[in-house]
């Protein structure tokens, strides 16, 4: 059975991205500023998906901490693709950090500069971090809520990654806080996993690491933030009835 859902929850996923890609490079070139809408009705309709398909259901941890307005820094554990694709629904004006190798994709990679993302190519060095530290002052100029994921890929459940650099250059260029995310989305839908299984995924967002810390104390709050397990037991919001439009909106 989990294999069958599996089977149509890939047919669905890739069907409407194709559609939504398609629509999307309509919209881009016809009103550009409207391009985010896209993505944040693929992303609640693939939530849907999940949750209708596979029985996966979201609920999130400290929903009084999500940033419903102003700019803002999220710093997420990285376990699924399902994380680069939630905060769209979570999130008025979603911004996340994505590899340069994304916007190669046909259609899909089209639509990430013109909706806001933050397209870094790692294998720029030094450069890389100036263009991040520039795209962190527009985005915090657009009132943009930015997700990075400090571990730089994808990681088992329970493993943790060491902790790459940009985050620390943001948050000291931005002077924002950094809310520490937890997430257990691998346990459902694994790295490099055709299987989804039914579950629940958990997000869990901890409280903020305030500015002036310096770099030191700031991966070192993240770290230790990381290494905690999500409290089960302190589920205050379900989100599993994802609605279309634009969050905020």
């Amino acid at each position: 059975m989990i294999l069958l859902r599996s089977a149509l929850f890939n047919l669905y996923f890739f069907g409407l991205t194709a559609i939504l890609c398609i629509v999307g490079t309509a919209v881009r070139i016809a009103s550009p500023q409207r391009t985010l809408l896209i993505p944040t009705v693929w992303a609640r309709w693939i939530v849907a998906g999940l949750r209708i398909i596979c029985g996966i259901k979201l609920e999130i941890i400290g929903k009084n901490r999500l940033p419903l307005s102003g700019p803002a820094l999220l710093a997420s554990q990285h376990q699924s693709a399902f994380d680069t694709i939630v905060w769209l629904t979570l999130l008025p004006r979603c911004c996340y950090v994505v590899k340069r190798e994304l916007t190669l994709i046909p259609l899909f990679g089209g639509m990430m500069r013109p909706a806001g993302m933050i397209v870094i190519d790692r294998k720029a060095g030094a450069a890389a971090i100036r263009h991040l530290m520039h795209e962190a002052d527009r985005a915090k100029r657009e009132a943009r809520q930015v997700v990075i994921f400090p571990e730089g890929t994808r990681s088992d459940p329970d493993r943790l990654l060491p902790l790459q650099p940009g985050i620390a250059a943001m948050a000291t260029r931005t002077r924002l806080p950094v809310i520490p995310v937890l997430t257990d989305s691998g346990h459902c839908w694994g790295r490099r996993s055709f299987r989804k299984r039914p579950g629940v995924i958990h997000i869990a967002l901890l409280p903020p690491i305030q500015p002036g810390v310096g770099r030191e104390g700031l991966m070192a709050g993240l770290t230790a933030a990381y290494h905690q397990k999500i409290p089960l037991t302190a589920v205050d919001n379900s989100v599993d009835r994802p609605q279309l439009g634009l969050a905020g909106e």
